[in-house]
């Protein structure tokens, strides 16, 4: 006989914090509105309240962080790898309960929420995936989890037993079984009336008509034709403006290719978040969410992935009252959940970090280089490897810029080779990705990092077992380690030891230690400004230069035995090849990458740039291939590193011939490829095919221009206000009158992030005097996707962030309808940016300035409009913004200058009329 389910909720005030106050519903059911002064009384009379997101509650009200029943660690518990925006709305929404107009509505929600999850939890406790659930309740309850009781309760199990064992997932997690290699895709092409039918299958009969969009698909179609000639691809660059619909315009010829072919079309996109919105756009062309899972995978990094291996030795070592038994509990939840293993960006969500601290997730991934692939015994189980695994029978995959850039700098992708078809979206941000990923850096934590890795962890128990172990466990007997190993692993001991940066500025041991030093010295002599410690590695000091050569020696030392056992390994593979075990071959090849891209392709980067530290500088006026400059990382006052940085003058050189020149066919989009300042003209393109590499491959590429749908002149405005100065109390006025004339829906940028600060100081009790959720990046306790999720869903909050976050902010509809700047984005005046202003300018350094600044200006106004009936205003508070630069908006959008008071008082009408 079944026992009866018990919803048992807290005891416990009910509280909802805006800043410097809250609303409070207490244990006797009065409703209160308070200041954060009475809610500290009432928490200590009361106890731990019943809320959403902690760290954040107590933040804005300035309170120390305390105990408190989180819904939010509920809502994980019962709701695992669901989304859901970290708000009382948000909950709401999710739970389908009726969303709060006011903090007061929001408090009185709560106990519902937490009644309405445990419910949730009762009526599922039957299922397969709850099986579990009681014994990991109790496991968490045990180490003070206040949730347990209710939970337990309501599974009708409040006996279980609290025992480590319930975190042993990967006993009931599935395995992946090998499939057969697949054959090179095909080379039928796809015409454009093709990829016309497809777009009008995937929009259905009663989608909103974009004629534009249709001639996007025809266009892009055009990247899928045969190759003629090796490494001279197909590709077309495609501008498309904002509302043109250009996700789907492209996914449509892709995807008739690939099925056509047999082959995999690689999505590309800058951003985990941009990935998410591509993947979700995808279930129009494959509702089924099964059919969509085999045909589509997004595809990230190794180390965005949950490591079993790093859990598991984690989940062994907790005795039962550990602090870490919560956070590790509800990772045990989402991972038996999971879609694909994704811990940064994926389905665990983004403000799990932010509740339990940041080390727990880096601990739980692969981000020290460390899998021992084949070898692992959680190998067939491996999310990453299920991925990868997955991602070579898709038909789309969706990347990131990061990723595809830097595996093909590793000589090819693990999924098996190199693809032939991209579609870049966010192409405009080619040139910053190429930078990063071909670019190297030689500093005291990359090199200890080595260290670590070769050695493993020397003082401490760990996961990180150095190299010798690793390969024991991966090649076996089949090569004698003996003579070769040892000679490597001694001599890396030249690399930092634990402490190297506490001893960078007074008394560094060996080689390398001394060559940072000096380093250091050199920035600290030549840098001109405290906060920015950057200076041109040229001409180096007497000292530095010795101490290079010294270095350098010693890294040889490390990496010739390297070399040889690489050798050995790789002649195991050719002299057994007709008797190695299949997994035994597999785990050879994965030692052979392994040591390849860990060490020996880095050692070979560090050593060419020692040579290049000995090398006499270029001449004046004389255009490098690399261009190296040395910096420090300060932290909590004091120097924590140096660096010596080598990038590629001109990035899209090496993107153009590891990615763009051995593929078939690229489209390369962006609503901002082109810079508006230069019109329609060739030099517009030519400066485009510049910034993305396409000037470096055989055939010119083929443009294409979709203009937006709307009607910018009638949708939106655009000022710039005179009379504000750029002081802290003058732009903080200005946001606090323009945010309320908008009455929220506001994104606020800020080129720097101090000024971002005193601004959100001042401006925090207005907005909420006015009732305004007002979002800081670098002031609240979520990430970026956190503050852009809560930013969508409250749809009067405002935001405030850095010019960074303007790429990160796609927000539909009337939730985003007022876009500030507090001054002109000019790119940073850093060392890279003078060389590439001097070369890469063809003359005009003035231009390559302008150009970039348009570019930002343009990419910030595209997020105000997304939809045929939104209203956006677009003002820069710079009274020194040059006209010259104005032709960053679209045609028909009249940039005013005009005081403040005007413009709040024009906002107010424009975006808010009266009936």
């Amino acid at each position: 006989m079944d026992l009866p389910v018990t919803i048992v909720l807290p005891n416990a005030p009910a509280l909802v914090a805006a800043h410097g106050r809250g609303a409070v519903l207490t244990q006797d059911g009065e409703l209160l509105s308070m200041s954060d002064a009475e809610i500290a009384v009432i928490l200590r009379d009361e106890g731990p309240p019943l809320l959403i997101h902690a760290p954040a509650t107590f933040a804005r009200l300035g309170l120390k962080p305390g105990p408190a029943y989180d819904l939010l660690e509920l809502f994980a518990f019962v709701l695992p790898a669901r989304p859901v925006a970290p708000t009382p709305r948000g909950l709401a929404i999710t739970l389908d309960l009726p969303p709060p107009d006011t903090l007061e509505d929001a408090a009185a929600l709560l106990p519902r929420i937490a009644e309405t999850l445990l419910a949730r939890l009762a009526a599922a406790a039957s299922l397969p995936r709850q099986a579990n659930a009681a014994a990991l309740a109790a496991f968490m309850g045990a180490a003070g989890w206040p949730w347990a009781p209710a939970i337990l309760a309501a599974l009708k199990d409040p006996a279980a037993r609290a025992t480590n064992r319930a975190l042993r997932v990967w006993e009931d997690l599935p395995k992946w079984e090998e499939e057969a290699p697949l054959p090179a895709p095909g080379s039928q092409g796809v015409a454009p009336n093709e990829a016309r039918a497809r777009l009008a299958k995937m929009l259905g009969p009663n989608a909103e008509q974009r004629p534009g969009q249709a001639d996007y698909a025809s266009a892009a179609a055009r990247a899928f034709a045969p190759r003629a000639a090796a490494g001279d691809p197909n590709i077309v660059l495609a501008e498309a403006g904002t509302g043109t619909g250009k996700t789907l315009a492209y996914v449509a010829p892709a995807s008739l290719w690939a099925e056509r072919n047999g082959g995999t079309v690689w999505v590309s996109t800058f951003t985990r978040h941009l990935q998410r919105q591509v993947d979700a756009e995808l279930a129009r062309l494959y509702p089924d969410p099964n059919e969509r899972r085999r045909r589509v995978v997004v595809r990230k990094g190794r180390e965005n992935y949950l490591c079993l291996l790093n859990y598991q030795e984690i989940a062994g070592s907790l005795g039962l009252a550990s602090a870490t038994s919560v956070p590790l509990g509800l990772v045990a939840r989402w991972a038996m959940a999971t879609a694909d293993g994704d811990v940064a960006g994926g389905d665990l969500p983004g403000w799990f970090p932010e509740l339990f601290g940041p080390r727990l997730i880096p601990n739980i991934a692969d981000r020290r280089g460390e899998c021992i692939h084949g070898a692992c015994q959680h190998y067939r189980t491996c999310f990453v490897e299920h991925t990868v695994r997955r991602a070579r029978a898709a038909e789309l995959v969706v990347a990131n810029h990061a990723l595809v850039m830097t595996q093909a700098a590793w000589g090819g992708l693990e999924d098996a080779g190199v693809p032939t078809r991209y579609v870049f979206d966010e192409g405009h941000h080619i040139f910053d990705a190429a930078d990063s990923a071909f670019s190297a850096e030689l500093s005291g934590t990359e090199t200890a990092l080595l260290r670590r890795w070769l050695l493993g962890a020397e003082e401490t128990r760990g996961r990180a077992k150095g190299l010798g172990p690793r390969l024991e466990t991966m090649v076996g007997e089949h090569v004698g380690l003996a003579p070769l190993l040892p000679d490597a692993l001694a001599a890396a001991r030249v690399l930092p030891a634990t402490g190297w940066s506490g001893r960078l500025s007074a008394e560094p041991t060996g080689a390398t230690e001394r060559f940072l030093h000096a380093l250091r010295n050199q920035v600290r002599a030549r840098a001109t400004e405290d906060a920015d410690l950057v200076a041109s590695l040229h001409p180096v000091t007497e000292t530095v230069a010795a101490t290079a050569a010294s270095l350098a020696e010693a890294l040889r030392e490390i990496q010739d035995p390297l070399r040889a056992l690489l050798k050995a390994l790789e002649e195991v593979l050719e002299a057994q090849a007709d008797s190695l075990e299949t997994e035994d071959r597999r785990r050879i090849e994965a030692a052979v990458r392994m040591i390849r891209r860990r060490a020996i392709d880095r050692l070979t980067a560090w050593l060419a740039m020692l040579q290049a530290v000995a090398a006499s500088p270029p001449e004046p006026g004389t255009r490098p291939d690399h261009l190296y400059q040395v910096s420090l990382d300060r932290r909590e006052g004091r120097d924590a590193d140096a660096i010596l940085a080598r990038h590629w003058l001109d990035p899209t050189i090496p993107f153009a011939a590891a990615v763009a020149g051995p593929a078939h066919g690229l489209l390369i989009t962006s609503a901002t490829l082109r810079d508006s300042g230069l019109g329609d003209t060739e030099a517009s393109w030519a400066a485009a095919e510049a910034r993305v590499g396409a000037a470096h491959l055989p055939s010119p590429a083929i443009r294409v221009s979709v203009a937006s749908p709307f009607d910018y002149a009638a949708q939106t405005r655009a000022y710039v206000v005179n009379d504000v100065d750029l002081d802290a109390a003058a732009l903080a006025g200005a946001y606090r009158a323009l945010f309320l004339a908008a009455r929220g829906g506001a994104l606020g940028l800020f080129t720097a992030i101090r000024r971002l600060r005193e601004v959100h100081a001042r401006i925090a009790g207005p907005m909420d005097a006015a009732g305004l959720m007002l979002l800081a990046q670098h002031v609240d306790a979520m990430d970026n996707a956190t503050l852009v999720d809560v930013f969508r869903t409250e749809v009067d909050s405002c935001l405030l962030g850095t010019d960074a976050m303007r790429d990160g902010v796609d927000v539909p509809g009337r939730a985003l309808r007022l876009v500030v700047f507090d001054r002109m984005p000019w790119p940073r005046p850093d060392l890279l940016h003078r060389e590439r202003r001097i070369h890469l300018s063809g003359g005009d350094p003035r231009a390559y300035d302008d150009s970039k600044a348009r570019l930002r200006l343009r990419q910030a106004f595209g997020r105000l409009v997304r939809t045929a009936t939104d209203r956006g205003v677009f003002v820069l508070l710079d009274r020194r913004a040059p006209s010259r630069l104005m032709s960053a908006f679209p045609t028909g959008v009249a940039v005013r200058r005009a005081g403040l008071a005007e413009v709040v008082a024009e906002t107010a009408a424009f975006l808010n009329p009266r009936p």
